[in-house]
């Protein structure tokens, strides 16, 4: 018999080795990519690799997504290389040290932003992402993540590729790894297959002494990944104005960045899993993993979709896991650094390759045919801002803004108007449809005010006023008819509506009993 415990405040019944040994491999993956991203602003590898101990902690006790991974992200650190620029440009004779508190003060006020949003429950608002957008986002991440293991095929400090012997090392190590990746889950579930590919690899590597590029050789001469545990210190920066005019802009962007890229990883590992996090608590997780990051000198972070799929397709689903790869990866930094420098390369690229692959969501391919062209275009624009930006949020912004763009236009035409004249002469307008800002053009030209007869009924029994641009729109009808002296009935219009309009009570006939019980879309509130 498995024994089985429950952590913390997840329900599901959770194997207790398969969380270690999840746990440790995404310690292993998040070494390469905290040094990478630390060395994208020109900080110390010690740099990324607290932000990725400290924001894989805070998140994995308190974050809303059991088995998700936070850690030092590119999406964040590209945000840093602005930063340091300006800092370069406002003070010139500025120094390293004194950049790197200005950065911290930066992440700890995303951080409180990034709580504010969870406090006054934003999160749920990503819920608004349509699901080609999630599309895009998902498949111009696997992109990202693909070509980020290239430059590991160039030779050290160069733009130049491998050649000869060294290259056909790389290529074979890198494929033996993303076979047995592949293999392993077909002969047993008992281990995750990433571990066993990643452990073999190394053995051969290390055992045979093979020569080919190690963890050590993405570090610069003299640097290490050995350290200490993290260091607190407050950020020693003037606290003034100018500080604050400087700082705030990057600290809302790494805040919306950080976020988006989290309840977007959120989402997709709800839906993986088939259970349900919690947005607004991971916003609270984020936020207090970033302040606490500035104070223990990291470089801040958000959710990583890459590592979460490993840890989650390794079949860890409790907070464990993300525990045991923060605890994991500071005991690589204090103790076996030297250990994890001999890590190959070629199996972390063969790793990475292999999540990549299963990120991409290949589905989104054979539903081009069935998907209207508008999602179509929003899911290749979305994939394709990503991986050529690596700006995750503004692809996803880009992408909700235009979808929002093309639901509105396909709405917009769908208002229809019946028209009849009855016994008595008078004109009825039967409205079908939703009337809001997109469809009141059409609305309008519905109507012909001058050859009418005297007395008209719009009855908006099967159509429905939207928001504030319709009920303009009714107003303007009314007026238009009422300068031709003409008279107006508006019918089955529900009481926001009548409060809302000029004169109502001259122009409205309203039939209480056949009044549908909708609102006006003034306040509405997403649960």
């Amino acid at each position: 018999m498995k024994k089985y415990f429950n952590l913390f405040d997840f329900k599901q019944k959770v194997d207790y080795k398969i969380e270690i040994l999840s746990g440790l491999t995404v310690a292993l993956a998040l070494v390469p990519e905290a040094i990478a991203f630390a060395m994208i602003v020109g900080f110390s590898p010690l740099t990324g690799l607290y932000a990725a101990f400290v924001m894989g902690l805070v998140t994995a006790i308190l974050g809303g997504r059991p088995g998700m991974i936070s850690g030092a992200t590119g999406a964040v650190a590209v945000v840093f290389v602005g930063l340091v620029i300006e800092l370069k440009d406002t003070f010139p004779d500025i120094e390293a040290e004194t950049i790197l508190h200005y950065v911290f003060a930066t992440i700890i006020i995303a951080g409180l932003i990034q709580i504010l949003a969870g406090v006054l429950k934003l999160g749920k608002f990503i819920r608004l992402v349509p699901h080609p957008v999630m599309f895009g986002f998902v498949n111009g991440l696997a992109i990202i993540i693909f070509l980020s293991q290239f430059p590991n095929f160039y030779q050290k400090g160069t733009d130049i590729l491998l050649e000869g012997s060294a290259m056909w090392v790389m290529l074979g190590l890198t494929l033996l790894t993303m076979v047995i990746m592949w293999s392993v889950p077909k002969l047993t579930q008992a281990v995750p297959s990433s571990l066993v590919a990643v452990l073999v690899v190394s053995v051969i590597v290390i055992g045979f002494g093979i020569d080919t590029m190690t963890v050590s050789d993405t570090l610069k001469e003299g640097e290490s990944i050995k350290g200490g545990f993290p260091p607190f210190s407050l950020p020693q920066i003037p606290l003034n104005w100018e500080t604050l005019s400087i700082l705030f802009p990057y600290a809302a962007i790494v805040a919306g960045v950080g976020l988006i890229e989290s309840l977007l990883s959120l989402n997709i590992i709800d839906e993986i899993t088939e259970t349900r996090g919690s947005g607004n608590k991971e916003c609270i997780a984020q936020g207090t993993a970033n302040i606490a990051s500035g104070l223990f000198s990291g470089m801040g972070g958000c959710a990583m979709l890459g590592q979460s799929l490993i840890n989650i397709s390794g079949g860890a689903r409790a907070r464990l896991s993300g525990i045991v790869a923060s605890v994991m990866l500071l005991i690589f930094i204090m103790f076996g650094s030297s250990l994890i420098e001999k890590l190959p390369m070629a199996a972390l690229v063969g790793l990475m390759f292999m999540v990549a692959i299963g990120t991409f969501e290949w589905a989104s391919l054979r539903t081009f045919k069935k998907m209207p062209l508008s999602d179509v275009i929003v899911m290749i624009l979305v994939t394709t801002i990503t991986a050529v930006t690596h700006n995750l949020a503004i692809a996803v912004i880009v992408g909700v803004i235009l979808a929002a763009l093309a639901y509105s236009w396909e709405n917009a035409k769908r208002i229809r108007a019946r028209k009849s004249i009855d016994e008595n002469g008078v004109k009825h307008y039967e409205i079908y449809g939703p009337l809001f800002f997109g469809s009141t053009g059409l609305f309008a030209e519905k109507f012909d005010i001058l050859n009418d007869p005297d007395e008209i009924i719009i009855d908006f029994k099967e159509s429905r006023i939207a928001d504030m641009s319709a009920i303009e729109a009714v107003n303007v009808i009314t007026h238009r008819y009422a300068k031709q002296g003409k008279k107006v009935h508006l019918r089955h219009l529900s009481k926001d509506c009548i409060a809302l309009l000029k004169n109502a009570e001259a122009i409205i006939d309203v039939n209480i009993l056949d009044d549908p019980t909708y609102k006006v879309v003034t306040n509405t509130l997403i649960s």
